[in-house]
């Protein structure tokens, strides 16, 4: 069969590549989008972002009836229906999934399904039975999550973050080894539900790459609802047996201990997918841990071959491979692109929700900033005590001699939408006076925003 010919061949349809792929149909390519699944949208929308986020909000209502009395709202006794909150996240992600392949359709992208291996600078197979041509190749693959030696998934007792999305029933201790991002968010799900959950980690703080107030108040309030923490331990083995798991950690003292539970979900980290894309064969450069070595183009060794998302070096956030699938692909076809990596947030969707972006209060000063801080209360905000959700703050940072915005942080109720105007405000060079003197409706919670950054100069009304 005769090679198919593209201007441009995207592996991986997550949001790097999904995204990417419009954009390049917009910009007049021909493009075929290569996905190894029957479903587009990546780890992201299948078992990532999307599903998360349903059941997040899903055990946020379930726990949320318990405290409706203080809001004059008497409720009954209340019964999970586990199998409809699952099927629920289901049709979510469904839905969704189906709306990229009908904008894969829309916008004219030949969407192959199979496991694409590169074969020289712009020959792609699939499966080894189908050959694409491409003036271009875009890397979009993703990532996995990573297996520990002595913890390796079973599915069952030893799980990863995609089979703690599907259990059928509530586990009565929930072990999960990492306190990062996904360690908290499954925690958080399963805790709402039912069950008793302590999260293992080798590190003796929670979060390190949000900011020090932030970490502090998150780990406060997260032990208050009823997660278990055990810092600065490192995890030796583990074994299975018919009543559980029995985990076995060094404490920060060096003294061994032992838990027993249920499940132990294995939430280290995740690593990108590259191992069987045929990279060293062409002769595309990867760094000890897997990742693609780009240049600011975001071109590989190989002239005619780029690489984005989670399979590049730097933040594994969907928001960071969308922006860069855009501009990969925008150079690619002779326009400027652009990331500014200083303006993407991230995002914990805990509750509170945690966010932070720009340069911590720490950083700042190593780069050798002089800093000045502003910070504002949930609880002295009007739309925050009328939703009772006055727990948190926002914290703006800022340069002490140019009042130029360095970083902007969030702890409390909706940070998650809060931290786009911090981003925006870096995006555009903003300085801390700029969002004092921008007027915001009232009564909402971006006024807290508002607040932190009239207290940069000491000037906040209602604190």
């Amino acid at each position: 069969m005769a090679a198919k010919e593209f201007d441009l061949v995207i592996i991986g349809a997550g949001p790097a590549g999904y995204v990417a792929a419009i954009r390049g149909a917009q910009l007049g390519l021909k493009v075929a989008l290569v996905e190894k699944h029957s479903r587009l949208g990546g780890t992201c929308l299948n078992v990532g972002c999307i599903p998360s986020k349903a059941l997040l909000d899903s055990s946020e209502r379930y726990e949320e009836i318990s405290h409706l009395s203080s809001h004059g709202i008497e409720v009954g006794t209340t019964k999970l229906n586990l199998k409809k909150m699952i099927a629920r996240k289901d049709g979510v992600v469904e839905k969704l999934t189906g709306g990229i392949k009908m904008l894969m359709q829309k916008n004219k992208i030949e969407v192959i399904n199979g496991w694409a291996k590169i074969k020289d600078a712009n020959t792609v197979s699939v499966d080894g039975k189908q050959t694409l041509k491409g003036k271009n190749i875009l890397i979009a693959a993703g990532s996995i999550p990573v297996e520990l030696p002595h913890m390796k998934f079973d599915g069952k007792n030893i799980i990863n973050s995609t089979d703690a999305l599907e259990l059928k029933t509530v586990p009565k201790h929930f072990i999960v080894v990492g306190a990062g991002v996904i360690g908290l968010e499954m925690g958080s799900v399963w805790r709402r539900l039912g069950a008793k959950v302590t999260l293992v980690d080798l590190d003796k703080e929670i979060l390190a790459i949000m900011d020090k107030d932030l970490r502090k108040a998150a780990l406060r309030t997260f032990e208050k609802q009823g997660l278990n923490f055990i810092l600065g331990a490192k995890v030796i083995s583990q074994k299975t047996a018919k009543t559980g798991v029995e985990l076995t950690y060094e404490d920060k003292d060096g003294k061994t201990n032992k838990i027993k539970g249920d499940k132990i979900l294995v939430s280290v980290g995740r690593r990108p997918n590259t191992a069987d894309l045929g990279l060293a064969d062409v002769g595309i450069q990867v760094d000890n841990r897997g990742f693609i070595k780009i240049d600011e183009n975001y071109k590989t060794s190989v002239d005619t071959i780029y690489a984005v998302g989670d399979c590049v070096p730097g933040p594994m956030l969907a928001h960071k491979g969308s922006e860069e699938g855009v501009a990969a692909v925008e150079k690619i076809a002779g326009h400027f692109g652009h990331v500014n990596y200083n303006a993407i947030a991230s995002v914990v969707y805990t509750w509170p929700e945690v966010a932070g972006v720009g340069l911590t209060e720490d950083q700042a000063k190593e780069q050798g900033h002089e800093v000045k801080i502003g910070k504002f209360n949930f609880a002295a905000n009007g739309r925050a005590l009328a939703i009772d959700e006055t727990e948190g703050f926002v914290k703006i940072i800022a340069d002490k001699t140019t009042d130029k915005l360095l970083g902007m942080h969030a702890f409390g109720a909706n940070a998650s939408e809060l931290i786009a105007e911090g981003a925006l405000a870096i995006e555009f060079s903003a300085s801390a006076e700029d969002i004092a003197r921008t007027i915001h409706a009232h009564p909402t919670m971006a006024e807290t925003t508002k607040e932190a950054a009239l207290a940069v100069d000491k000037l906040q009304i209602h604190g």
